[in-house]
């Protein structure tokens, strides 16, 4: 039971303090200005109110996942999950779809609002999204100048695979006759200051061996990386190059220099991480001594340099394009809003 003698804190102040201070560390815009009210509004409920574990960005988590870009490796970067535990996927959906078009405009222009406004519109409408688990996730990002990207995440039926862009839709269908075991869950549509994307994100049914990406691969111009993309993911994980049932995701999107394929690796679902999973991370971008100087910086930045003491690591990505082998991408949940020891102990009592 809480502590009645503690007085009750909204969440909202512990994810608000971590954004003002790892916005100080990196050296970046604060994003509170830009979303205070959106936070306030999703993490309402006090910190000690279990209901938080129960989302679908986070499970056993407050559903807030800071990450770091090796791409945009100055970057201060989170995702969320809007509304708090009891809000309906459709609310979330609104919610987030509301928070990006008061965004996009005024910060991007209205060429972006109009460019976003058409690629989300089969998700925006009110009929025929029953289905929903969760609805959509938000994510932000913030450089020196202030809002430098937005993202929303929204879920994908495989009937809607139409209402993507043709070339998206194309793309889509093509990787799934390769590959049979992908299978669409959501997308994401992404606004910047000078450009946006549409990635459309797979989970991969059943074990994934790395080297049957090939076919698929080599059919997006892509399969010269796959060597790139083994030894990344192989270092990281102590020489593992199998991923077992529900540890794949796989990302597709158009870009200027052809398909990116992202390769997302679900930590938790590993019987095996290795003890020194940074410090193989840390091995891995030894040669990109800037990305990992940005890296150790992030890190700190969250407090999360230990990785036994400082949270826990939910997702390692992996992105290749026909141009640029292998980059990361590092999701964590700081340990601070872990919620898996409190649900233990509820559970034992």
């Amino acid at each position: 039971m809480p502590d009645a003698d503690r007085s009750a804190t909204p969440m909202a102040e512990h994810v608000l303090h971590s954004l003002h201070n790892a916005s100080r560390a990196l050296g970046v815009r604060d994003p509170v200005p830009y979303l205070d009210g959106l936070i306030r509004r999703s993490f309402a409920r006090p910190d000690d109110d279990i209901r938080y574990a129960y989302n679908h960005l986070a499970p056993g988590a407050v559903a807030y996942e800071p990450s770091f870009s090796e791409t945009e490796p100055q970057a201060l970067r989170f995702t969320i999950e809007p509304l708090g535990p009891d809000a309906s996927p459709m609310a979330r959906r609104d919610e987030a779809t509301r928070e990006m078009r008061r965004l996009v405009g005024p910060a991007f222009g209205r060429d972006s609002l109009r460019w976003f406004d058409a690629r989300s519109e089969a998700w925006r409408g009110f009929s025929g999204m029953g289905w929903m688990n969760y609805g959509a996730w938000f994510g932000s990002a913030f450089d020196e100048d202030g809002l430098y990207a937005t993202k929303i995440y929204y879920e994908l039926a495989p009937q809607q695979i139409e209402a993507l862009a043709p070339s998206l839709a194309r793309l889509t269908r093509e990787a799934m006759e390769v590959m049979p075991r992908l299978a669409p869950i959501f997308t994401s549509i992404g606004c910047k200051r000078d450009t946006g994307s549409q990635r459309v994100t797979f989970m991969h049914r059943g074990p994934l061996a790395l080297n049957s990406l090939g076919p698929l691969m080599n059919h997006l111009g892509i399969g010269h990386q796959l060597p790139s993309l083994m030894r990344t993911v192989g270092v990281a994980l102590g020489g593992r190059f199998e991923l077992p049932q529900g540890a794949v995701l796989i990302g597709l999107r158009e870009t200027q220099s052809g398909v990116e394929l992202k390769l997302e690796v679900l930590l938790a679902a590993l019987p095996d991480l290795p003890v020194r999973f940074l410090d193989l991370l840390r091995l891995g971008l030894a040669e990109r001594p800037r990305q990992l100087g940005a890296l150790e910086r992030w890190l700190g930045a969250f407090g999360v340099e230990d990785a036994q003491e400082g949270g826990n690591f939910s997702v390692l990505s992996v992105r290749v394009t026909p141009k640029s082998s292998a980059r990361i991408s590092l999701y964590v949940r700081p340990i601070e809003f872990e919620l898996r020891d409190t649900l233990q102990e509820r559970k034992a009592a």
